[in-house]
């Protein structure tokens, strides 16, 4: 029967790669050389011919899986049994280290399978596939390896198990571990077994060594890692972009059409994503993705016009089409490869740019400072700030077809000249900053008039208080509001924000979940919880003072992670399956952000 595709999957990769392995050590996803090509490993959008676009181990008469992570690294272990009580154990990952001064991340899988128990009998099934599932790879072979070639990759596998057992996925008796490494078509001169286990050291090392630098909540240590972790596989580090997810076409629910490429660097995502690390003290993602950010904004012009989204190259023309020779997950197509996203109007934008600069002009720990020459090409995005924020945009939810005010992008655009004006002030440049503050006073002023709607019953008291609404003079709720507190633009205690929470609350909560918004939009009404919204409301909870409501809603989240940890983007309210591009960002900084704001701290923990 051929595997059904799900969410339980883990996550391998070096920061050039990525791959998402299933419950069976199966590489059911990989795009190659990196996180936006071709998906080599395109199994997880085409369940109709199994066993295509996919590297698979397989345990004859399988009969259970256990998968997990070799600790606080990027390692994936997966241990197999069959009906027998035979049992094999595969470990995969993606090399990682640092080498000769520098990071070496090939665009490199190597995994070792090792007997455990009894006498298992496996198959090795190798078939990448190419031109987004339309062609199979040629091959050829060699004496220690065999070539498979794409149209756009060439690799090669080079092992220490008979060939002709893989080339022909002829089942064999494992007496002794083997190893296989898929990697480029390059010569592998070194002995096999030694050099797997050596870069698995170093690679380990690596990532233990990362981690030790964090600093983490005392509690839900585990999940911080794990997300910490999964946010920096996402960092394409060659040009310092941070995609989205590392998926292209997960259905935010079943059948609904809403399948996007994530396989992008969003600003505001990446803001996000900096924010989070940052709190943790991983601050090299931040000074890398600012060179990607001045190459961004220097590209933008005078006029610092910027999209929302680009590619990880900072390829600015992402133009959307679709992919007929994938079916899609569990063959909800289309698949989409592109996002039209990179022609909207989205004004949040330069907030997301700013803010995400912010801390590199205070913060003294960096190698790396912002820049005086940063700050100037800053103040050209701020000056499209004030051009553009009370102005009709898609919203951060992206609407494709309607355009109004939206109240958070106005409120990220007073973000970006409060920032400036601070980051002036920090470089002793007291006319900007007073420059940047009132035109940030303006902003306010007009914002707190034409976006406060009510006066609306609370939910929390029996008084009646005005509160945000998701557009300039309208009333309805969307869940980005609950950002306005972490923002700076109210303090918690403002009745307003209380207010905001309440009927956000009201409009949005399905039990113990929270929706982006609840209105129709170009695809009908959203029928899945988005996942970083119920952190957003488990953080505007906890900030209102309703502290063991937020706690209770966060552990539930946590147990709505996958086996190995990991969120996608949305959620199914009543049967907790996960939907949506896989493993989201968004949804681990949540993850984050709302275990930093909720642990004790570390003073009073014991």
């Amino acid at each position: 029967m051929p595997h059904r595709p799900t969410l339980e999957l883990a996550v391998i990769g070096n920061c050039s790669w990525a791959g998402l392995i299933d419950a069976e050590a199966r590489l059911v996803w990989a795009c190659l050389p990196r996180f936006d090509s071709d998906p080599v490993f395109c199994a997880l959008l085409d369940e109709t011919i199994d066993d295509e676009g996919v590297f698979a181990v397989e345990l004859l008469d399988l009969a259970e899986s256990e998968q997990s992570y070799d600790g606080h690294t990027a390692i994936v272990k997966t241990t197999l049994r069959d009906s027998r009580g035979s049992a094999i154990e595969i470990r995969d990952f993606a090399p990682r280290f640092a080498n000769f001064g520098r990071m070496y991340r090939p665009t490199m899988i190597m995994r070792t399978i090792t007997p455990l128990d009894g006498e298992p009998r496996i198959r090795v099934r190798l078939r990448p596939r190419g031109n987004y599932g339309q062609a199979d790879a040629s091959t050829t072979r060699g004496s220690n390896h065999i070539r498979y070639i794409t149209e756009g990759i060439t690799l090669r596998l080079t092992t220490d198990a008979p060939l002709a057992y893989i080339e022909d996925e002829t089942p064999f008796t494992l007496g002794q571990p083997i190893h296989l490494i898929l990697g480029p078509d390059e010569t592998w001169k070194d002995p096999i077994a030694s050099t797997v286990a050596e870069y698995e050291e170093r690679t380990r090392r690596h990532w233990l060594e990362w981690v030790r630098g964090l600093s983490i909540p005392f509690e839900w240590q585990e999940a911080v890692i794990r997300a910490a972790i999964t946010l920096q596989l996402c960092h394409f580090e060659e040009t310092g972009a941070i995609v989205a997810a590392l998926t292209t076409s997960i259905p935010e629910h079943s059948g609904s059409e809403r399948n996007w490429d994530y396989r992008f660097c969003w600003l505001r995502d990446a803001y996000f994503v900096i924010h989070a690390l940052n709190r943790l003290g991983a601050t090299g993602t931040m000074e890398s993705y600012l060179a990607y950010l001045t190459n961004l904004v220097a590209g933008a012009g005078p006029e610092g016009s910027l999209q929302p989204v680009y590619g990880i190259g900072l390829e600015s023309a992402l133009l959307e089409r679709q992919e007929a020779a994938l079916p899609g997950y569990r063959g909800m197509g289309p698949v989409r490869v592109g996002n039209q996203a990179h022609e909207h109007i989205q004004n949040d934008v330069y907030g997301s740019a700013v803010l995400a600069a912010t801390q590199a002009f205070f913060d003294a720990r960096l190698l790396h400072p912002a820049s005086d020459q940063l700050y100037s090409l800053l103040e050209v995005v701020g000056e499209r700030a004030i051009r553009v924020w009370n102005t009709p945009d898609a919203g951060l939810w992206e609407l494709r077809t309607r355009a109004s005010v939206h109240t958070f992008s106005a409120v990220m655009c007073w973000a970006a000249c409060d920032r400036l004006a601070r980051i002036a002030g920090r470089l002793e440049r007291p006319e900007r900053a007073e420059y940047w503050r009132k035109h940030a006073e303006v902003m306010r002023e007009e914002i707190e008039e034409r976006a406060t709607a009510g006066p609306r019953e609370a939910l929390s008291s029996k008084d009646e208080a005005p509160y945000f609404a998701a557009t300039f003079d309208g009333t309805e709720s969307d869940a980005s509001l609950l950002l306005l507190e972490q923002l700076g633009f109210v303090h918690a205690d403002d009745p307003r924000f209380v207010a905001t929470v309440d009927a956000v609350e009201r409009d949005l909560r399905r039990g113990d979940y929270l929706y982006r918004y609840v209105v129709a939009d170009d695809f009908g009404v959203p029928e899945t919880a988005f996942n970083i919204c119920t952190f957003w409301f488990v953080d505007a909870l906890a900030a209102v003072g309703r502290q063991e409501e937020a706690r209770k809603l966060f552990e539930n989240m946590l147990d709505k992670r996958n086996a190995v940890g990991l969120l996608s983007e949305d959620l199914d309210t009543e049967s907790g399956e996960l939907w949506g591009n896989f493993p989201q960002t968004y949804s681990m900084v949540g993850l984050i952000n709302s275990a930093m704001r909720l642990s004790r701290s570390w003073e009073d923990a014991f």
